[in-house]
Order: structure tokens, then sequence, then C-alpha cells
């Protein structure tokens, strides 16, 4: 495992970390198998795990909490997410800050997630939504730095809005939050035109999330793909999505190398950036934790790959299924 300096934080993390959605909330979750996986993880050098209240009602945070104990004497990193206070995600400009994020609500949910944890201070928080009318005001401000000062969190971060990478970066300026997570991958390539460089330029840590599209990168989905009830994605990939992205997937399979899978090919594009600082794959089974983090092996891409895949750049808005 080859590990990145996370932005001002000073944090050595894995490049491949762990994103914890898929453990609760997700169709076929199953808590010894998560436990298994992560534990696995651990032991491939992973060291920087991200949940969310919202991942199963504190679900993921708890099972966060029993593998942090469970390997008390490893440097791991803990990240996680607090739910705007209408649980309405992503946020949307008619939403105001007092629906979105009071203070109280603040450290409401910041003192649920370290009851989750088991611990008296989180590694990262992150505000779950954003919008950047809310950037000016002094209440978010205020409740963050009290937190800081208390101890309870080391550092602050936002969770980009799905396609809206620079959506976020007036809340930078305030000089309150170290890291921005964001959609980047081969298709959403947006966040190296503005978003990277401001975050190298003022030492913000950048964790990439939905390196596989939800899927669509892994090349196992098509345009025949039928997701089970319940399944998150089934909402997601409504037909005008599930047949543009699987188009957009055969194109790349010609691409991938002999001898790679094209979810290997999706991660080695977003090693091959250094404004990253980790990747937060969702790896549910001990299979996908043993391939994803094999990536992090220094190797990259072969000579001319990366520059065809940027060719297929995906700019997309946001719709009312892209949630």
């Amino acid at each position: 495992m080859k590990y990145r300096t996370f932005g001002r934080t000073g944090w050595k993390v894995s490049e491949i970390g762990y994103g914890m959605w898929g453990m609760a909330g997700w169709k076929g979750s199953d808590d010894t198998q998560s436990e298994r996986s992560l534990d696995l993880a651990v032991e491939q050098g992973v060291t920087f795990f991200d949940t969310a209240w919202g991942y199963g009602e504190g679900h993921s945070e708890r099972l966060l909490g029993k593998l942090l104990r469970r390997h008390p004497g490893k440097n791991l990193y803990a990240a996680s997410k607090i739910p705007p206070k209408n649980f309405q995600w992503p946020a949307k400009p008619e939403y105001s800050l007092e629906e979105s994020y009071p203070a109280e609500h603040i450290r409401e949910y910041t003192e649920k997630t370290l009851t989750n944890l088991g611990a008296e201070r989180i590694d990262l928080m992150q505000f779950h939504t954003w919008d950047d009318r809310w950037a000016d005001r002094d209440e978010w401000k205020r409740a963050v730095e009290d937190l800081k000062a208390e101890g309870k969190i080391a550092a602050m971060g936002i969770s980009m809005n799905r396609w809206e990478p620079e959506n976020g970066m007036r809340a930078l300026e305030s000089g309150l939050i170290d890291a921005v997570q964001v959609i980047y991958n081969i298709f959403d390539q947006a966040p190296e035109d503005a978003l990277f460089p401001y975050c190298r330029e003022n030492g913000i840590g950048v964790i990439a999330r939905v390196p596989f599209d939800e899927g669509t990168l892994t090349g196992n989905i098509t345009r025949d793909t039928v997701f089970p009830e319940g399944d998150w994605r089934a909402t997601y990939f409504v037909p005008e999505n599930l047949h543009a992205s699987a188009d957009r997937a055969d194109q790349l399979r010609p691409l991938v190398p002999e001898g790679m899978t094209m979810a290997e090919m999706a991660l080695r594009f977003i090693l091959e950036n250094p404004d990253v600082g980790t990747i937060i794959p969702g790896m549910r089974k001990a299979p996908h934790v043993m391939a994803n983090t094999a990536t992090s092996d220094g190797a990259g891409l072969p000579q001319g790959l990366l520059a065809k895949l940027k060719d297929h750049r995906w700019d997309r808005v946001p719709t009312s299924w892209s949630q």
C-alpha cells in the first residue's frame, strides 16, 4: 500500500481508502461479511475509512467503531458526515441553512457520531451536503470552530454534491474546511478544472468518491442490467442514465489493457492524479478488497493510456434522479 499526505492535516493516509455506504442501507448488506472485509482491508494497509450517520442511521458508524476497537494498535483514520437536518440529499438552492445545518444540529449529530464510534474525537467530520449560498453564514463557522476547540473533531470537510465540484469553493475560503470529498473518475473529470488546483494551493485534502460511477466503470453494468427491489441503484440507473452510462462504458472496453479489469483501470486513472489524497471505493466483499488494494503498487497506467482516458470526460448536470 502506498500512502499520501492528506492536505494540511499532515496525515499519511492509504491512497486506497474504504467507502462504507454499502454496509448499511444497500440490498444484501451483511454485518459478518462487512466486518471480515474491513479487517482484511486493515491487513492490506488501508488506513482511511469513510462513513456517515446517514448510512443506516448510524449503523455503518457503529461498524467502524468496532473496527477501531479491534485494531487499537493501528493508526486508522475515521471520517463521517453530518446529515442535513431536513434529511434531503443533495442540497438544493431553495434549502436554507436553518433547514440544513443550524449550529445545534451540527453539534447534535457530531455527538451522535462520536457515540456510535465509541470515541471522544473523530479525525474528519464532513457536511454530507452543501450549497455555497451558506458560505458566509457565521452560525456553521462558529459551530465548527467550537467543535475543533473542544477536541471533538480534528478536521472538517465538505462532501460536494454530485456533479457540482465547484459548489463549495466559497466555503473553502473560510479556512475552516480541511478536506473535500468529490466525485472523480474517468467520466467525472470536472474537479480538475478549479477545485483541485485550489485544494493544491491551499493544503486541502481530497477524497475521491464514486470511482466506479456507481458500478458503470466496473464493466459489469449493461443496458439490460436490472437491480433488486430496494437497491438504491435502481432509482439512480433510470433508463435515461443506465443506457447512456452503459454505452459509454462500452466505448472504454477496447482500451482496457490485457490482464487488467475495467475496475482496475478506473482506480489507476484516479491514482495518476497527485491531487487526490485517497480514493474510497465501496468494498463489501473480500475479493473487492483484494482487487482494489492491489492497485496501490505504484505501477500506474501503461504509457499513453491516461491521455486516451482523458478523452472520455463526460460533463453532467444534476437531475431529479441523480440524487
